[in-house]
């Protein structure tokens, strides 16, 4: 019988492959991957590994930055068909026609999105440094894409700037309602409520930490509190039980699994580094524009 395992680190060391993984990925994929994390950290690595060849367990767009960062390296997707609907809730045309409604207003960008719509932004930012992001930009007004619970959250935490939001939104993380948020908190009352901003503005106000998956990650690490309600996608429960033995962890609600990232098993691993599959490209004249708005965000970090 084939070691999978086996097989994945000699074709990966014939290849001079790196595996990335997100945090959100299965835990049996996890456990073959080089780096773990999230949209951030994963960007950084991308843009600085000397491997030839990068298989990113994760969705589409997330290669697809990948590419964008390390244009001379092979990029590969195990699952082609591993999307995100938040990404497909807005195109270049619809930003093109918005940005028209608000001449000279700069873009931000948030990494869940096609390199099109990038390319069609002055700078990218991600869940964990979102927030810096807009904050570095000398402008009053903010144009903010795709997801309006995420740009509702930074409006918050910047109330000098007006933040023009797109009606986009994570799928799975809308699931939650508060009424179903309440009911976990009286099962566990001990329990901190670490929130993603991805939720709904009426979800994350009853968090007690709100913050990206590496950011739930690190405060469940560093905090005194024995017991935590996670609200993001399950992965990042499994990483916390793993990790954090004598600490308990329970998920804020049972629809937190995004079925695009558990769509990557160890099997489509194996198959991407042996059949060189599925190989991301990006148009040059699309990617000199997307990449310029991603290399800011990373300049500015």
């Amino acid at each position: 019988m084939l070691n999978l395992k086996a097989e994945i680190q000699r074709l990966k060391k014939e290849a001079n492959a790196v595996i990335l993984a997100h945090n959100y990925q299965l835990e049996e994929v996890q456990e073959v991957s080089d780096f773990i994390g999230d949209s951030f950290y994963l960007s950084k690595i991308a843009a600085t590994t000397k491997h030839d060849v990068i298989v990113f367990c994760g969705v589409h767009f997330m290669a697809e930055t990948a590419k964008l960062l390390s244009p001379e390296k092979v990029v590969l997707l195990p699952e082609k068909d591993a999307g995100c609907p938040m990404a497909d809730m807005v195109t270049a045309d619809g930003l093109r026609k918005l940005k028209l409604e608000h001449p000279g207003v700069p873009v931000v960008c948030y990494v869940n999105s096609s390199a099109e719509v990038k390319s069609e932004s002055d700078i990218c930012c991600t869940s964990s440094n979102a927030v810096n992001i807009v904050v570095s930009l000398d402008s009053e007004k903010v144009i903010f894409v795709p997801d309006e619970h995420l740009g509702d959250y930074i409006a918050k935490k910047i109330p000098d700037k007006q933040l023009i939001l797109w009606k986009g939104h994570c799928i799975t993380h809308a699931k939650v309602k508060p009424e179903e948020v309440k009911k976990i908190r009286q099962l566990h009352p001990d329990a901190e409520l670490l929130i993603h901003p991805e939720c709904s503005p009426e979800v994350v106000k009853l968090g007690d930490f709100v913050g990206s998956t590496s950011d739930i990650i690190r405060h469940a690490e560093q905090s005194d509190a024995k017991s935590f309600i996670i609200g993001t996608e399950i992965g990042v429960v499994s990483t916390l039980k793993a990790s954090l033995p004598n600490k308990k962890f329970y998920l804020m609600h049972p629809g937190l699994v995004c079925p695009n990232m558990k769509k990557t098993r160890v099997q489509s691993v194996y198959e991407a580094l042996r059949d060189h599959k599925y190989e991301i490209n990006v148009a040059e004249d699309i990617a000199l524009k997307a990449r310029n708005t991603l290399q800011r965000m990373l300049e500015i970090g």
